[in-house]
C-alpha cells in the first residue's frame, strides 16, 4: 500500500461560548510514503487545525469531528483508525509514528528546561535507550541539522539560541523517534530568507535519508513549491485546489489560489499595488476572466514613470544623514581571566535618506538592520558617529529636545502584540502619546482623532475599546501604525513589520503603508530581511552584513543586478523566484 495517512470526509466543529461553529468541511485526502503534501492557505483557512485533528491535540470539550483519519503502520501491515482510537493508544503513534514541528519555536520548547534534556526525554519515553544512549542519539540528531557546537546547545535553554537555531532543535525533536510522518506547521515563517532556505533544504534532506512522508503547511505558496510533490489549497475549511505543486504553481486555477500567488511581491515588474484576494475572489471583478499574468500589468509601474519621480526626489537635501555610524558591544567572558571581545553591530555607517522616498535596509539577523533603526531614534545609544536630522545633530540633544524630535521620528516595531500594553486599551494606547506631546487640546479631541486613526487603517470605532488579544496579527500591525501616525510624523522606521504575516495580509499592509505614505508625506525607512518585499516597497536599497553596508543603490538595479556575492545569496534564496509564474 502506498498510501500512509488516508483523510476521508473528516469535518470539525470548534466550541466558542457555548456555540459550535463548523471549521473543516468533509476535506478529502491522501498521503504517499515518501511524499511531501503542501498544505496552503491564509491564516484561519484550517490548515493548522487539520495538523492538529491528525495528531489528535484537540480536547473533546471544545471539538468534535466526523469523517475517517487512517494511518497506515508498516510494522503492523494493517491500517490503524486514529478518529476512533483510545487516547493512551494514539499517545505510541504522536511523537513516535507522526511527529510535528510547530510554529513557533519558543513557545513550543519548554523555557526553563534544557534543549538536550526536551528530546532526551521524548526518547526515553518512546525508545528503550538509556540515558547515556539518548544524549549520545540528541548530539548525533544535533550534528544531523547541522546545529553548531552540538554539546554546548545540549546544554542550553531555548532563550540562547536565535530563532534558526530553535527550529532545528525542533527539527531534531520531532526526528528523534524516525517517525513515518513529519507534519511541519509552518516552520520558517519569520525567518531570514536565507535561514529559511536552509530549514527547507535540511527537511529534504532528513526526508531522502529516512524515507519519511512530509505534510508541509505554510501560507506561501513560493515556499511550497521549493519543498512538495503535491499541493493541496484551504480556503474557509475546504479544499478549493489540488494538483501536482509546480502545475499549481505554474498554472492556478482557482481565483483564492491565484490571489496567494499575486500577494508575494513580484521580482520581474514593478507594481503600484499589490493585488489581494478580495481582489480574485470577487466574481463581478475583471480579474476573475483575464491571466494572472494581464491581471498584474494594470497595477505595472514603468521604467519612465519610476526614472521621474525619482529625478525630482534625489534633486533636494538629504532629511537624514548618517555619518560612521558605530556601535559596539562588550561579549560575555567565558572564563574569568579571559581577554574581553567586542561585537561590532554597526561599523562606520554613511547613509543619506531623502524627504518622501522610502530606502530599504535588508540582510540577515545579526547584520545590524534593526540596531541601526534603533540607534537613529536612539532607542540604541550609538558608540560613535554621528546622525543629523533635518540639519539637526540628533546625538548631543537632551532628553526634553529629543522627546520634541521624535514627535517626527517614530518607529512601527517587528512583534505588534509585545509592543502593546496587554491590560491598556487600544484607544488609551493610541492616545497615550498624544497626552505625552501636548497634541489636539483635551482628551474629547483627542478620541476624535484615534477614531479617524483607526478607521484610516481599516479598523473602527469599536476596536477603541479592545484590548491587544481580541485581535488578530494583521490587525495589531495595523494599530500599531496607527499609533506612530498618532503624532503627525514626517520620517518612519518600519522594522520588520510584516515578517510575520500572512501573504495576503502582509499585501494589504503593504499597500496601506504606501497610501499613508502618499497621504502624509511621509519619508520611510523600510526594514526587512525579504529581498521581495523590500524591493516593492524602496526607491533604493541598501545590502547589510555585518554591521556594514555593502551595497547601496536603486532597488530594481541591485536585483538585476547585484555587485556582491552575498546580495546574490539573498536573491537566490527568495522562495519560488526561479519558477516565476509570470
Amino acid at each position: 500500500m502506498d498510501d500512509i495517512l488516508t483523510v476521508e470526509q473528516f469535518s470539525l466543529d470548534l466550541r466558542r461560548e457555548k456555540v459550535w461553529n463548523p471549521i473543516l468541511h468533509e476535506i478529502s485526502f491522501t498521503l504517499k510514503k515518501g511524499e511531501t503534501l503542501g498544505i496552503v492557505g491564509e491564516s484561519g483557512s484550517g490548515k493548522s487545525v487539520t495538523a492538529l485533528s491528525i495528531m489528535r491535540l484537540l480536547e473533546s470539550k471544545i471539538a468534535k469531528n466526523s469523517g475517517k483519519l487512517l494511518f497506515f503502520d508498516s510494522n503492523l501491515q494493517n491500517q490503524i483508525a486514529m478518529d476512533t482510537l483510545p487516547e493512551k493508544e494514539m499517545q505510541k503513534i504522536r511523537g513516535d509514528k507522526i511527529a510535528m514541528i510547530f510554529q513557533e519555536p519558543m513557545t513550543s520548547l519548554n523555557p526553563v528546561m534544557k534543549c538536550g534534556a526536551q528530546i532526551t526525554e521524548a526518547l526515553l519515553l518512546h525508545t528503550k535507550l538509556s540515558k547515556k544512549e539518548a544524549k549520545l542519539r540528541v548530539l548525533e540528531l544535533f550534528n544531523e541539522v547541522m546545529l553548531p557546537r552540538p554539546e554546548k546547545i545540549f546544554e542550553a535553554y531555548p532563550f540562547e539560541l536565535s530563532g534558526g537555531q530553535k527550529q532545528r532543535v525542533m527539527i531534531a525533536l520531532a526526528m528523534s523517534c524516525n517517525p513515518d510522518i513529519l507534519i511541519a506547521d509552518e516552520p520558517t515563517t519569520a525567518l531570514d530568507v536565507t535561514v529559511q532556505k536552509g530549514i527547507l533544504e535540511l527537511i529534504k534532506k532528513l526526508q531522502l535519508k529516512y524515507n519519511m512522508s512530509v505534510i508541509f503547511i505554510t501560507h506561501d505558496l513560493g515556499v511550497v513549491v521549493e519543498i512538495a510533490d503535491r499541493v493541496l489549497v484551504m480556503y474557509k475549511g475546504e479544499i478549493v485546489e489540488r494538483g501536482d505543486a509546480k502545475q499549481v504553481f505554474a498554472h492556478p486555477q482557482h481565483p483564492y489560489t491565484q490571489g496567494l500567488l499575486a500577494c508575494r511581491p513580484s521580482m520581474d515588474r514593478r507594481l503600484k499595488l499589490l493585488p489581494t484576494i478580495d481582489d480574485f475572489m470577487r466574481q463581478q471583478d475583471d480579474f476573475s476572466s483575464v491571466s494572472l499574468s494581464e491581471k498584474l500589468n494594470k497595477h505595472t509601474i514603468s521604467n519612465e514613470e519610476r526614472e521621474s519621480t525619482h529625478k525630482h526626489l534625489y534633486e533636494t537635501e538629504p532629511i537624514l544623514k548618517i555619518e560612521n555610524l558605530s556601535k559596539i558591544y562588550p561579549l560575555r567572558k567565558e572564563k574569568l581571566f579571559e581577554k574581553r571581545q567586542y561585537l561590532k553591530a554597526l561599523d562606520q555607517i554613511n547613509l543619506e535618506v531623502y524627504e518622501g522616498e522610502t530606502l530599504g535596509l535588508v540582510g540577515e539577523s545579526g547584520c545590524g538592520k534593526t540596531t541601526l533603526g534603533r540607534s537613529i531614534i536612539r532607542l540604541i545609544e550609538p558608540t560613535a558617529g554621528q546622525i543629523y536630522y533635518k540639519g539637526m545633530l540628533l546625538n548631543t540633544l537632551s532628553p526634553k529636545a529629543l522627546r520634541k524630535v521624535r514627535k517626527e521620528l517614530q518607529i512601527i516595531l517587528q512583534d505588534p502584540y509585545s509592543s502593546l500594553n496587554q491590560r491598556i486599551k487600544i484607544g488609551d494606547a493610541l492616545m497615550e502619546p498624544m497626552r505625552v506631546h501636548g497634541l489636539f487640546g483635551n482628551d474629547k479631541q483627542r478620541k476624535q482623532k484615534v477614531i479617524e486613526l483607526l478607521e484610516r487603517v481599516s479598523l473602527n470605532e469599536t476596536h477603541f475599546y479592545r484590548y491587544p488579544h481580541e485581535f488578530s496579527g494583521g490587525q495589531r500591525q495595523r494599530i500599531a501604525i496607527a499609533r506612530a501616525l498618532a503624532v503627525n510624523p514626517r520620517f518612519i522606521i518600519c522594522d520588520e513589520s510584516v515578517s510575520a504575516l500572512d501573504v495576503s495580509v502582509q499585501a494589504q499592509v503593504l499597500n496601506l503603508l504606501n497610501e499613508l505614505k502618499r497621504e502624509f508625506g511621509l519619508t520611510y525607512i523600510f526594514i526587512s530581511h525579504d529581498l521581495s518585499v523590500v524591493k516593492f516597497m524602496s526607491d533604493r536599497m541598501a545590502v547589510m552584513k555585518e554591521g556594514k553596508i555593502v551595497e547601496l543603490n536603486e532597488a530594481d538595479e541591485i536585483y538585476r543586478h547585484p555587485a556582491t556575492p552575498y546580495t546574490q545569496q539573498l536573491i537566490d534564496a527568495i522562495p519560488g523566484v526561479k519558477s516565476s509564474f509570470l
